[in-house]
């Protein structure tokens, strides 16, 4: 059985999963609930901040919302993002030691990979759902259709400089089942706690289509 079954359900919830960097814990809450009102209940809080364990706490009571851990990079913060509440993990790539943590705790990985061979190595592992990092740096939607043709069993969630602008252009693709994105919670909209114009963002990244 795919290791993957699970964050393809997810990814398959809606078009863009919010990739969010949370600075302040207070913020994350009202965060996820005008995010998850809008349409986007997958998402993904990134572990760059001192803050972001416990924005995942937060954010994990919050009805119809699905909160995961990103840039998981060691064990230890697989241990930590589980702990703290996180329901799957997110990395930039994958290493035989963070995919054996992850397996060992159960929690659901999307791991990434931005070359047929990573694809392929962790498609012989069971992972038939991966994060494309970084997207445009490592081609874009052009390359990841060419990724595609020979690897049609993959499904995709390119991350990494995907924009409303270029969105559609991705989740055109037959092999990308969403992507991942940051412009729908902007930290000016953030700190000026303007739930409402987030929740707006929220609904138009959720009508996206390719």
């Amino acid at each position: 059985m795919s290791r993957s079954a699970y964050t393809r359900e997810l990814c398959a919830r809606a078009p863009i999963i919010p990739v969010l960097t949370v600075r302040n814990a207070v913020q994350a809450r009202p965060l996820a609930e005008a995010l998850v009102a809008g349409g986007l209940p997958v998402l993904e809080v990134t572990l760059r901040t001192p803050a972001a364990l416990d924005a995942i706490r937060a954010m994990a009571g919050v009805p119809g919302g699905v909160v995961g851990a990103g840039t998981l990079v060691t064990p230890d913060d697989v241990r930590a993002a589980k702990e703290a509440g996180a329901r799957f993990g997110v990395s930039p790539g994958a290493t035989d030691a963070l995919l054996d943590a992850c397996e060992a705790e159960g929690l659901p990985l999307l791991p990434g990979a931005a070359t047929a061979s990573e694809a392929m190595r962790l498609l012989a592992r069971g992972y038939d759902m991966l994060k494309f990092f970084p997207a445009e740096a490592a081609g874009g939607a052009p390359a990841l259709k060419a990724i595609g043709a020979p690897l049609p069993q993959i499904g995709f969630c390119p991350t990494g400089g995907v924009s409303v602008a270029n969105a559609a252009g991705y989740l055109s693709l037959s092999n990308v089942i969403c992507a991942g994105g940051s412009w729908v919670a902007p930290s000016s909209m953030v700190e000026a706690g303007d739930w409402h114009g987030i929740e707006a963002l929220a609904r138009e990244a959720a009508a996206l289509t390719g």
